[in-house]
């Protein structure tokens, strides 16, 4: 390797060093924005990227914070133990709240676990002092075996989610049919 060609991954190696002690600090910078791009660039340095939700359907979306000022939901229950019931029947239970805050308390959403959990919940804004209901109706088909059915509520709330809950036992119904396994059909021809 000849002299120039030395001198020119010399400089390159110098040149790498500055950018990373820039990135790690240690050159001056003064004021906030410094500060705060130093800060941004050992992180980044540190901390591997996030994958968005989208891409990853296995990591659930970060819920938003409230627009605007944040209120309070007070449960006076927010878990109901059905107790026992038959495969098939319909679990009915209204869940009764109040707006202990300061503003006026709006529900963005609210969502069962899963299809078989339908809550219905005030679309107006609960004023400061006012109460509201959510029902929530649970249907056991095709549902057998200790159960915990969720609702998550989104709401100007801090935090911003809320979970109730309808907790209980499906026993299987006995007079459904079996499951049958299916039988080959062989024909022997004589």
């Amino acid at each position: 390797m000849d002299k120039a060609n030395q001198i020119q991954i010399g400089m390159l190696g110098v040149i790498l060093l500055l950018l990373i002690l820039q990135i790690a600090g240690v050159f001056g910078g003064s004021g906030a924005s410094s500060n705060a791009l130093r800060s941004n660039a050992r992180q980044n340095l540190t901390t591997p990227p996030a994958t968005p939700a989208a891409n990853n359907p296995a990591t659930p979306a970060a819920p938003a914070a409230p627009v605007g000022p944040a209120t309070v939901m007070a449960f006076k229950q927010d878990k109901f133990d059905f107790g026992t019931v038959n495969e098939g029947e319909k679990v009915e239970h209204v869940f009764s709240f109040e707006n202990t805050g300061d503003e006026p308390l709006t529900i963005t959403k609210a969502k069962g676990s899963c299809g078989c959990t339908v809550p219905n919940y005030p679309k107006e804004p609960i004023p400061p002092g006012q109460s509201g209901e959510i029902k929530v109706v649970f249907d056991s088909k095709g549902k057998t075996g200790k159960r915990n059915q969720t609702v998550t509520i989104d709401a100007n709330t801090n935090p911003p989610q809320t979970i109730i809950s309808l907790v209980g036992e499906v026993i299987k119904d006995p007079n459904s049919p079996a499951a049958t396994t299916a039988q080959p059909n062989i024909q022997i021809n004589k």
